[in-house]
């Protein structure tokens, strides 16, 4: 079993570093549905990373040094389970919640992009609003301990109560809305930020149109081995308008994405 594991990781890695290779017309739909399967590739350089020319079809190589500048982008922090959030990441915040959005707040310029984003889509019809921002690392503790109490109340072990409060609230520190650049979404159509989020208007206009304003879908379909987070199509993540666009042109998710990138930078 552990080495048809290692082999099925292996065949994963390569198919992931090819696809991050090639630019994949359609990107972003695949992301946000997870639906198509993954297109086949010519052979490439693993060292090989698409890059959009002007006119989006061009493939260009990155180096070393630009796979390294991207990974050192402090949008492009990779905040999860197994990567919890530097002491020292700088977080500076702007409101740009709806009236009743429990945090309020993100940082500055994914606040301002949403708020672009969000007039950008009231012009067409669609209302989509940002319910959760911005989390301190003590409020997210809060959180974490409260489940945690609620499973010890109900008998479960210390070491097993934790365990399952994490698999709902991450601990702090290990949340991506404790970077301020993670955003739950909903709207009017579907006010609960659960799956029913995917049949709204608003979600089909996002995966049209949020790379633009540069978010992507953080948490897609089909990704769950790789984030350890289930499907959630109303978190979305802000990185910045190019590094969204060369993201969801390698149909990767944000783990992959970045675990290609480590490689590619040595």
């Amino acid at each position: 079993m552990r080495s048809s594991h290692h082999h099925n990781h292996h065949a994963r890695r390569l198919l992931c570093l090819t696809a991050l290779a090639c630019f994949v017309v359609g990107g972003t739909a695949y992301a946000c549905t997870r639906k198509a399967a993954v297109p086949q590739l010519p052979e490439l350089p693993a060292e090989s990373l698409a890059q959009p020319a002007e006119n989006g079809t061009q493939q260009s190589t990155l180096t070393a040094a630009q796979a390294q500048a991207l990974l050192d982008d402090p949008r492009m922090i990779l905040v999860s389970r197994t990567h919890p959030i530097t002491e020292d990441y700088p977080v500076e915040t702007k409101e740009c919640g709806s009236a009743t959005a429990i945090n309020k707040t993100l940082q500055t310029e994914a606040a301002e992009a949403f708020l672009s984003m969000q007039a950008a889509a009231a012009k067409e019809g669609v209302d989509v609003r940002m319910q959760s921002g911005y989390r301190s690392v003590s409020y997210q503790k809060k959180l974490y301990d409260n489940k945690t109490q609620y499973y010890r109340d109900k008998g479960l072990s210390e070491a097993a109560a934790r365990e399952k409060a994490a698999a709902i609230v991450n601990p702090p520190g290990y949340s991506e809305h404790n970077c301020g650049l993670a955003a739950d979404l909903n709207s009017p159509e579907h006010t609960g930020l659960d799956e029913g989020f995917e049949n709204t208007t608003a979600f089909r206009w996002l995966c049209e149109h949020a790379a633009d304003y540069g978010f992507i879908l953080r948490y897609p379909k089909g990704a769950e081995e790789k984030t350890e987070i289930t499907y959630e199509p109303w978190h979305w993540r802000y990185v910045g308008v190019e590094n969204a666009a060369k993201i969801n042109a390698s149909g990767l998710c944000f783990e992959d994405y970045i675990a290609a990138l480590q490689q590619i930078a040595g």
